[in-house]
């Protein structure tokens, strides 16, 4: 699955990156949300379904994870 391919996707750093570049990057497109590192954009990214990473930020904002 791609978001518009890699190449041309518009990346964003998430708004909590810290300052030592530990951050996440996220391209969303029509039908498709990726995610990469920032600091190792090359080694790839993970694609998810538009459904299935909507499920996934419900259950983070709904404290289903245990992260502490």
């Amino acid at each position: 699955m791609t978001v518009s391919g890699p190449a041309r996707a518009e990346w964003r750093k998430s708004s909590r990156s810290g300052a030592g570049n530990d951050c996440v990057e996220l391209a969303v497109g029509t039908s498709a949300t990726a995610v990469r590192d920032s600091k190792n954009a090359e080694h790839g990214q993970l694609a998810f379904a538009d459904l299935d990473w909507r499920v996934f930020v419900g259950a983070l904002k709904g404290d289903e994870f245990d992260v502490r």
